[in-house]
This record gives structure tokens, sequence and C-alpha cells, in this order.
């Protein structure tokens, strides 16, 4: 039993690639049935109701602790993320724009080394740098062709992101929270900031069809809520910038879905990127890997 519970982050972060790299290819598909704002509210409210009927149903009290802390994750990483992400899906590709937010693990690793004292160690140096070059090859902020303003909204998504990663590793540090309710009240903070946005902000009106409301639905339940739920879970096992470093999976899996849907095109720097990235996150999976081997009792304890 305990062996398979030291597989389950590893789980998690599968599932999580997956389902959020191919995310980015619907919500540029929404975005063709509702304005921006508005789909970020309403992917928002969904998850949010999704949550509080899972908190319900698994008999787990829906009290607010830390009411401070939680609001300022809701508002980092809910509402400042769905903002910036949502905006610079509109300015660009869904392929470019999911690679170009997943700078997160640059900025988790700046944050977390004074904030949480978690240093980066001899070969996931490497590691790192594999992850984060293949980054940046595939970004390319050399080429001055591409839309400026797309590339700050990504930037901007992915500070949001990172900081939402802090705080709720120095929360979970500090005061014992339940993860399901962490992430139910997250969702409804950060939903609220959003609706206003969607009631203030002059856009068109959602157009509701059959296939938005399929959208919607996986958006909330299944990209939304499970997967915000699946990243707080990781992030409690592990430390915050190997599991930022670990999702790097995530664009790769959305300019792959991308290609496919959209025809989005590969350039020769694109294809280096991603097998750098590949490589990197192999050697992660390695050393990990390696240090279990080392010391099974203390990957044990963290599962645990």
């Amino acid at each position: 039993m305990s062996e398979y519970r030291r597989w389950l982050p590893a789980l998690a972060l599968i599932v999580l690639s997956l389902t959020w790299g191919y995310t980015w290819v619907l919500a540029k598909q929404g975005l063709a049935y509702a304005p921006p704002f508005a789909f970020a509210a309403e992917r928002c409210v969904g998850a949010a109701l999704a949550l509080i009927i899972a908190v319900k149903l698994s008999g787990r009290s829906l009290k607010l602790v830390a009411p401070r802390q939680t609001i300022a994750i809701g508002l980092a990483q809910v509402s400042g993320f769905m903002i910036f992400q949502t905006w610079a899906l509109v300015e660009g590709g869904p392929g470019k724009t999911a690679v170009l937010i997943f700078t997160m693990p640059i900025w988790t690793l700046l944050l977390a080394w004074p904030i949480l004292g978690e240093r980066v160690r001899g070969k996931q140096w490497l590691a790192a740098a594999s992850t984060l070059g293949g980054l940046l090859l595939i970004i390319e902020p050399w080429d001055m062709h591409a839309s400026l303003f797309s590339k700050f909204l990504g930037l901007m998504a992915a500070l949001c992101w990172a900081t939402g990663t802090i705080l709720i590793k120095r929360l979970r540090g500090k005061t014992p929270v339940d993860l399901l309710t962490l992430t139910t009240w997250q969702m409804i903070v950060g939903a609220v900031p959003l609706i206003l946005l969607a009631l203030v902000v002059p856009e068109h009106p959602t157009e509701w069809s059959g296939s938005y409301v399929g959208i919607l639905i996986f958006m909330s339940i299944g990209s939304t809520a499970m997967c915000w739920w699946l990243w707080i879970y990781i992030l409690d096992r592990v430390p915050a910038w190997e599991a930022s470093l670990s999702v790097l999976g995530t664009p790769v899996v959305a300019i792959l879905s991308s290609r496919l849907i959209f025809g989005e095109a590969f350039k020769t720097t694109e294809i280096a990127g991603i097998v750098l990235i590949g490589s990197g996150l192999a050697l992660l999976s390695l050393l990990g890997w390696a240090a279990s081997r080392r010391d099974p009792a203390k990957q044990i304890q963290e599962a645990a």
C-alpha cells in the first residue's frame, strides 16, 4: 500500500499535464462562443459549484480556515491567473500561450528559495536548466515580430500562478487545512472578481449552444475543479519548484493538440525546445526515483 501511495503524486502529475494541456485548445474554442471575462467567470462559477458538491458528498466541513491567506491565494491563483490567461488566449494561439504562461517555474524557483527555504541542489539544476532552456526556445523572447502584449499577459499569468503556489505551500506548512476545502474556498473567492468584471466590462453576450455547454462542463469540472485540487495535492507532497517543473509537460501537450486541431506549425526551435523539456522532465523523474531508492522511509513519510 505504501508503495502505491508513493506513486500517487506522479500519477496526479500525468493526469494534470494531459488534462491541462488539452484545456488550452478547448479554451480557445470556448472563446468563440463567449467573451473573455464572461468565459472565465462562467468557468470558475461552475468549478466552485462542482467543488461545493464534492465537499458535501465527501462529508467534509466547508468551514473557512485561515481566511486572509485563503483570500490571497484565491485572488492570485484564480482571479489573477484566469484574467491574464484568458486575455492572453484572445491575443495569441493556445500552444504558444500555454508555453509562455508555464514560465511559472522560473518565478516559483526565485520565490521558493527565500520564502520557503526550498533549495535546488546538484543535478536538479541540470534538469531545471534543460526544461527552462527548452521553454525559452519555444517562447523565443528575442523574436520581436510576435505580439509583445500577448507575451506580457502570459508573463503576468505566470507570476500570479507562482505567487499562489508559494502562498499555498506556506499556508500548508503552518496550518492544517483540508485540501478539498481549501480548493473550494480558493475557487469561490477567485470567482467573485471575475463575476464583477464580466458584469462591468462591456462585452458581447455569451452564445449558449450544445458545444459551448460541453466545453464549459469539461472546463469547470475537469480542467478547473479537479485539476486545481490535484495541483494542491501535488504541492502538499513535493517541493514547489519540483511540482512547477514537472507540469512543464502541459505546454508540450498543448502544442501537440494545437498542431492537430488548429494546424499551428512547428519550427525547428520549437521541436528542439520540446526535446529539451522532455529530457529535463525525464532527468527530474530519474533523480526522484534514485532518491526514493536511497531513502524509501523518507519518501513514504512525505507521501503519507
